[in-house]
């Protein structure tokens, strides 16, 4: 048992209160002072690193608001619909806490976008970092798979059918497709056993594996400390440090950050109750206008498309077609040639690179476009889990990679945008062709970054991290 700390009797009443709770709960303190007061952050962050903390609030904001919607909600495919209906239109306050929920949905997509866009460019995933990178991608997906399933609890014509066609997906897996399928929707069609089990899920199961995550990759991060915009280690055995140990171009997390993130959360609400006030449906991209509509199995919509945040990958799941089959075989065959003809390796895995070429191809000519569109979408965001071992980079930071990095990171942004828009747009000729050039570039971004990232020679890269006071 750890020995009391004693306290002056002049002490104030404050003092008095928090020596007690000290002496009681000393994890939480310490906890605090590894976490906050003592925790060393590189003293240049910029305002790419108010994401992290804003993600992190726009989760207090759904849990919240999804506690109190959760008490109005009816989990029934015949009372659901009008159970939102009530908290819209009854529940006092319900119609606040609802667009705080469905905007807070967009709101956390659009802020971990930032936040993973501000960890490729300033190589947040390298080494020591790719556990906490990791931890990341991990959260991103559950993500994903809490905002599909919210998605559908409104039961409305576009959460209807949007479950139909994205749980229909899994039936292109061969083999097991069919009772995978069945398995998730609980029934033959998307019903009443879908709805239950998606609200389930959406309540209890996912949000728990999200917050064990949260909790992982703060943690993870605090054992191996944040990046920073130079990509320097400010905690390693060459860094510069005080008599005390601490790190010359590091400051306390607290005060100085948490003022820094306190600013940036001021300005996260501003924007976000001007959504809310102003306009929650966001011109229908934030809630669609036919998700007003009550789900109908008999009236199918002319256009069925997921929310934004997801469109990127949909636009990459229509790019598949029995065309554009041919295109990836000759990326498989024209990438297996040139490991074998340019790779140093020995001839075992020569033959080995030309053997799964050929399963690869004959599986590719034998199996449904539908599933490899399946195989492409969930691919585009497993990628990034192999991100930390794709970067060859000799620099982190793209402060110091040659110049001409900045637009080719530049085009990948565009090039995402243009699939996200091409993704709410109903099929054209056109919108094919250009997605299907913009799936090619997003995964040839990552599968060739190990030939590209070498490229150019990098600037030098200074021995302390650059600051001035502002």
């Amino acid at each position: 048992m750890a020995e009391f700390k004693e306290i002056s009797p002049n002490a104030s009443s404050g003092a008095k209160l928090t020596n007690w709770f000290e002496n009681r709960f000393p994890t939480a303190f310490d906890a605090y002072r590894v976490h906050m007061s003592e925790y060393y952050a590189p003293k240049n962050f910029n305002f790419w690193y108010i994401f992290g903390s804003l993600a992190l609030l726009v989760l207090v904001i759904q849990i919240v608001t999804g506690i109190f919607l959760v008490m109005h909600y009816k989990p029934d495919a015949a009372k659901a619909f009008e159970s939102v209906e009530y908290i819209m239109r009854d529940v006092p306050w319900g119609w606040l806490i609802r667009y705080m929920h469905s905007t807070g949905a967009s709101a956390f997509f659009i802020v971990v976008y930032l936040h993973m866009f501000r960890g490729l460019i300033y190589g947040s995933y390298r080494k020591p970092r790719e556990l906490v990178w990791i931890f990341g991608c991990a959260i991103f997906l559950a993500l994903m798979a809490e905002a599909f399933m919210g998605y559908l609890l409104p039961w409305g014509q576009m959460s209807y059918w949007g479950a139909q066609v994205i749980v229909n997906l899994f039936s292109a897996i061969p083999f097991v497709g069919p009772d995978l399928a069945l398995l998730i929707r609980g029934d033959y069609v998307v019903g009443d056993a879908t709805l239950n089990r998606f609200f389930s899920f959406h309540v209890i199961a996912v949000p728990l594996v999200l917050l064990g995550l949260v909790v992982a990759h703060l943690l993870a991060l605090h054992d191996v400390g944040s990046n920073n915009p130079d990509g320097i280690e400010i905690k390693g055995p060459n860094a510069p440090k005080d008599a005390k140990g601490h790190p010359l171009d590091g400051i306390p997390f607290h005060p100085y950050y948490t003022v820094h993130d306190i600013l940036g959360v001021c300005l996260f609400l501003m924007a976000f109750t001007a959504v809310i006030f102003f306009a929650p449906e966001a011109g229908g991209y934030f809630l669609e206008y036919n998700n007003f509509i009550p789900a109908d199995p008999l009236k199918t919509p002319a256009h069925i498309a997921p929310v934004w945040y997801f469109t990127p990958y949909y636009s990459m799941l229509r790019a598949i077609t029995s065309e554009m089959m041919y295109a990836l075989i000759a990326c498989v065959l024209l990438g297996a040639v040139l490991g074998v003809v340019k790779g140093k390796l020995p001839g075992f895995l020569k033959g080995a690179i030309v053997a799964a070429a050929v399963v690869v191809v004959a599986l590719m000519l034998s199996i449904d476009a539908k599933f490899w569109g399946v195989v492409v979408m969930g691919g585009a965001v497993v990628i990034l889990f192999f991100l930390p071992w794709l970067d060859a980079s000799p620099v982190k930071s793209i402060r110091y990679r040659p110049s001409w990095h900045k637009y080719l990171y530049g085009v990948f942004v565009v090039n995402f945008v243009v699939l996200a828009y091409l993704g709410v747009q109903p099929p054209s000729p056109i919108g094919e062709r250009v997605s299907q050039v913009g799936t090619l570039f997003y995964f040839g971004f990552f599968l060739l970054m190990p030939w590209w990232s070498r490229l150019g020679e990098p600037k030098a890269v200074p021995d302390r991290v650059t600051f001035a006071a502002h």
